[in-house]
């Protein structure tokens, strides 16, 4: 009779990773949130934020009181030569309706005479209400200096400095976050909610082999998941890597491992889906907006700039623009992944410490 051979030491970090895969591809939901909806994400965004002409701006005139249609006309055919401007003429209390309901994004009174100036009335907080009081500031101006020379206007429109050159790096930063979180953190408590993880105290496996083999499937989940939302980016988009390729490996790598991680904390304790969904969206939801995923965060006040820049979202972000947009090397991977690493640090630490089975 042959003599039994004892087990590997890798045999069971081997078959728990095997499970891994074979529980996530048996849930199609699963495969959908993780592939499905990033490139969904990026085709949505990326169609409303291509590059496209100016809107136009829309302008009303008010035509009211004796001479006011005169000068309101007059006034419509001046700005009618802007082809940004759409004009319209109505009477000051429908005007300023349309305003109030933002269909139109200035009010126009023209002067009754060359010695009077116009009324403006406009919303302040709009965007398009400073855009339109320019344009139409412009035309006159022009008017009355005939001779003043046009200025001499240059574009930029290259790979790097689109929007959705600026959005393919925060969607791959919130594909790891997402992923690392959800991924690990959820089916921690999956686990324990049907009371499979107890069942493991009664095995020989080692705690440390239970959480690398979270830790492994992940990464190889992460590494389909970027290529394929990377490619996609590449071929309908136009966005290329401008630096370093392997400095992109890094920071990815080391924001994997981060979220990986604060999933492994998160989940070391909680008992209920409900439980650990809140904690996520309570991690989670902050660095969705403050972390410059769809927009910059130099939009926030300077004063909380140093907390924004050392949370692991931004961190990664950062990273990664540097290196996809800016054409930056490893020089830029040292203060991300020093952030990175001391997150994974503190979070691996403490779940280990607070982990329990049931």
């Amino acid at each position: 009779m042959p003599e039994a051979t004892s087990p590997s030491r890798w045999t069971a970090l081997r078959h728990l990773t095997q499970a891994r895969f074979k529980e996530f591809f048996r849930e199609p939901a699963a495969i959908f949130w993780v592939y499905g909806f990033p490139l969904l994400l990026a085709i949505i965004l990326g169609l409303a934020f291509r590059n496209r002409p100016v809107e136009r701006l829309r302008v009303d005139l008010v035509n009211d009181g004796p001479g006011g249609t005169v000068a309101a006309e007059k006034m419509q055919t001046l700005l009618g030569a802007d082809e940004r401007v759409q004009v319209e003429l109505h009477d000051a209390a429908t005007a300023r309706n349309r305003l109030r309901t933002a269909k139109t994004d200035l009010v126009l009174t023209p002067a009754s005479d060359a010695k009077s100036a116009p009324d403006y009335l406009t919303e302040p907080n709009r965007p398009e209400a400073v855009l339109a009081r320019n344009a139409v500031e412009n035309v006159i101006l022009r008017q009355q200096l005939p001779n003043l020379p046009a200025p001499n206007i240059s574009t930029i429109d290259e790979t790097g400095s689109r929007y959705i050159d600026f959005l393919i790096p925060g969607l791959v930063g919130l594909n790891l976050m997402g992923g690392g979180l959800f991924g690990v953190g959820f089916l921690i408590v999956d686990l324990r909610v049907r009371k499979l993880l107890k069942r493991f105290l009664a095995t020989p496996m080692r705690k440390s082999d239970f959480m690398m083999s979270l830790m492994l499937s992940r990464f190889v989940f992460m590494i389909v998941e970027i290529s394929v939302l990377l490619l996609f980016a590449w071929a309908i988009f136009g966005v290329h890597v401008q630096g370093n390729f392997l400095a992109l490996v890094v920071v990815l790598f080391a924001g994997g491992i981060c979220f990986t991680s604060i999933g492994l904390l998160l989940g070391s304790r909680a008992k209920t889906l409900e439980t650990v969904a809140g904690m996520m969206n309570a991690v989670m939801l902050p660095m969705y907006l403050v972390s410059g995923v769809f927009f910059s965060y130099e939009r926030f006040p300077t004063e909380i700039h140093p907390i924004i820049k050392a949370l692991p979202l931004t961190a990664t972000i950062d990273g990664l623009r540097a290196i996809m947009n800016d054409g930056a090397g490893f020089e830029a991977v040292v203060q991300p992944v020093l952030i990175l690493g001391a997150w994974t640090l503190f979070c691996a630490t403490l779940a280990t410490r607070l982990f329990r089975w049931r």
